[in-house]
């Protein structure tokens, strides 16, 4: 059980990596990023899923 538990930790560790530089990377406002940023690491699970809906760079 531990083993899975490590291994989607991981999978979000990695994902919220992903999403951290992406953000970086966006044409957003400074303002924009560091809220993006902030969100991702302090919830790092639903962080990551709004950032994937709504996230800088998204086309709507």
């Amino acid at each position: 059980m531990g083993i899975e538990v490590g291994f989607f930790g991981l999978l979000i560790l990695i994902a919220d990596i992903y999403a951290i530089v992406k953000t970086f990377e966006s044409g957003a406002s400074t303002g924009t990023k560091v809220i993006w940023i902030l969100l991702i690491l302090l919830l790092p699970v639903v962080g990551l899923i709004l950032w994937f809906i709504f996230g800088p760079g998204r086309k709507r």
